[in-house]
């Protein structure tokens, strides 16, 4: 007796149609299976720290770990030891006040913030203006929710900071979200107060919302900065920190986000029906690393130090140039003339050198003349690759 194939006529949602596999979820495939074969490929793509949090942090999470009583459902407000923590970190680092109870929400993750606060303020058909080049999960959450995505230039002439004058002109009718990010992921601009200031000016005129991803401000920068350290800027904005970059803690989906108590209260609706609290002995630890020093943060950005001067041999040795100001950790530059287009030379790279680069493209078309360096690998490896791709044929 022949069966029907009944996955035949089953159709995905239409809202797949808008977007692809993520980048790096669909090459680091690639990457692996050459690995399998035994070619032992070094990845400078994706930013995960490979460093350990503070041992204050790893010491608290396995003594909470233990307490019989801590192992059951948290409150979808994050516990009140992590948003004081958070609250006292802004405080220290960045001259913010905040209040713990009312404008921090913590998250499991900031990209997981990306969709609630997504939901809870663009409905379908809306726009939000998103940079170009930028984080590819602006772009994409907003398409799967139904949003229409407006880019708006962010160029190496203009120091990759957004044109105003440009911005003046669009119509904003429809727009409820803006999308920042500084210090900026891949270009490694860096914010300044003139900058937040001039967001925030706007925003208030446009009656539009700023969301300022803020994760990068600890590394290889001398003046971490916050967007709501400006005046009036939590009636306009929301700012989204990450455990993930600053404390080394990419794994643990620790992050937060901090604007006024209606914006806090109107995204927890959304989280509320979306996912939970975190693990309390998680959000102990958290709350333990945010407790760093100015020594632990030196540490970590003496290993980062060391491995952007290798970085920037690697560009100099593939014959690209880059603005040593940059901050963050990664290394973006631009390919040479010779070059025909950017993924020519990553893919030379990736099948002759056996190191792997990211194209500037995927962050939009004003990065495709680009690569990013990730400072998220090991001396030694860093070594190599450089050593790797002056061999290449």
């Amino acid at each position: 007796m022949q069966t029907v194939n009944q996955t035949s006529k089953i159709k995905p949602a239409d809202r797949l149609a808008s977007v692809s596999e993520y980048y790096f979820s669909k090459k680091l495939k690639e990457v692996a299976q050459m690995n399998a074969e035994g070619k032992d490929v070094i990845s400078l793509g994706i930013g995960s720290p490979d460093m350990p949090p503070s041992e204050a942090t790893i010491q608290t999470l396995c003594k909470e770990a233990q307490n019989p009583d801590g192992h059951g459902y948290m409150p979808y407000v994050g516990i009140p030891e992590l948003r004081r923590s958070f609250a006292g970190w802004y405080k220290k680092w960045y001259g913010v006040e905040l209040n713990p109870n009312t404008e921090i929400q913590p998250l499991i993750g900031s990209k997981e913030g990306i969709l609630h606060v997504t939901l809870a303020f663009v409905n379908p058909g809306e726009q939000v203006l998103v940079p170009n080049p930028g984080y590819p999960t602006y772009t994409s959450l907003s398409k799967i929710l139904g949003a229409e995505v407006i880019n708006y230039n962010l160029k190496e002439e203009n120091g990759w900071m957004p044109d105003f004058d440009e911005l003046e002109k669009m119509d904003m009718s429809r727009v409820k979200l803006m999308w920042t990010n500084y210090p900026n992921m891949p270009t490694g601009a860096n914010a300044t107060p003139e900058l937040y200031a001039k967001l925030v000016d706007f925003a208030r005129r446009k009656d539009i919302v700023i969301v300022n991803d803020n994760p990068y401000s600890f590394i290889l920068n001398d003046n971490p900065l916050s967007i709501l350290s400006v005046p009036g800027a939590k009636d306009c904005c929301i700012e989204f920190n990450s455990m993930s970059k600053s404390h080394n803690m990419p794994g643990w989906r620790i992050g937060m986000l901090a604007s006024n108590a209606d914006f806090v209260q109107w995204i927890l609706k959304v989280k509320s029906n979306i996912d939970s609290g975190m693990f309390r002995a998680m959000q102990l630890a958290a709350a333990t690393a945010l407790e760093a020093e100015q020594e632990w943060y030196d540490g970590n950005n003496t290993n980062y130090r060391n491995r952007r001067h290798l970085a920037g041999e690697i560009m100099e040795a593939l014959g690209c140039t880059y603005d040593e100001k940059q901050v963050g950790m990664f290394l973006w530059g631009k390919i040479p003339d010779s070059c025909v287009d950017v993924e020519e030379l990553t893919e030379k790279v990736l099948h002759n050198a056996r190191v792997f680069i990211t194209p500037g493209f995927i962050f939009g078309s004003n990065g495709k003349r680009y690569i990013r360096i990730s400072l998220c690998c090991k001396d030694h490896k860093l070594e190599e690759a450089l050593k790797r791709i002056k061999e290449m044929k």
